[in-house]
């Protein structure tokens, strides 16, 4: 769930995450799935699109640039229907080039909302999440 909380915050502002990954060659969007990748690996490619919030189709086509740059690896999963994401070295480096640059990010983004306000809007954020899950 937190991984889906940060998805939505990041949509709600992709220009400051852009602006501050350019030195990575990196979009939020791409750097986004390598970390939910690193976070989630071997992950099927239903449940990274679940995780990222974003339909199988729309995230095939968005694996496939970084699978072309040697940032993510796609393979068979245990059956013909599953495939499985992993990073290879080269995304593992991608990760943490650009991961001191999202925290920077991050920090923007508290400092301009308030610990306190992002603090409740991720608690209720994940209490909604929770809650819709049980249905």
């Amino acid at each position: 769930m937190a991984l889906h909380i940060r998805t939505c915050l990041v949509k709600e502002n992709p220009q400051l995450y852009d602006e501050v990954l350019r030195p990575t060659g990196l979009r939020v969007t791409q750097f986004t799935l390598l970390m939910a990748t690193r976070r989630l690996e071997p992950v099927t490619v239903k449940r990274l699109a679940k995780a990222v919030v974003m339909d199988r189709t729309t995230l095939a086509r968005d694996l496939k640039p970084l699978e072309r740059q040697g940032l993510m690896r796609i393979a068979p999963g245990e059956d013909r229907r599953e495939r499985r994401v992993t990073l290879p070295t080269r995304g593992q480096q991608a990760w943490a080039e650009g991961f001191p640059l999202w925290e920077q990010a991050q920090a923007h983004a508290v400092r301009g909302s308030g610990r306190e306000r992002l603090q409740r809007l991720l608690s209720d954020l994940s209490t909604m999440g929770t809650v819709i899950r049980q249905r």
